[in-house]
């Protein structure tokens, strides 16, 4: 698990691009609420300039985050 913000559309549409070369599940959890984090709706309506952790469901996926390092936040 890792945690991401994503500030405009334009980052939300590079992150499920990238999440949709994984061949695992990735969710995006906030709060009570998980999406697909390969659903660019999901990704825009769970909110922009939120913070999100990544869940993957493969081990071998976690190449994304180096994919989307620059929305990683500690």
């Amino acid at each position: 698990m890792f945690k991401i913000r994503l500030e405009n559309t334009a980052e939300a549409e590079e992150f499920v691009k990238a999440a949709a070369q994984c061949g695992g599940d990735v969710d995006l959890h906030s709060g009570v609420v998980y999406i697909d984090g390969k659903s660019l709706l999901g990704v825009i309506a769970m909110g922009i300039k939120r913070e999100m952790s990544v869940h993957l469901n493969n081990p071998e996926d976690y190449s994304l985050k180096k994919a989307v390092q620059k929305f990683v936040v500690a």
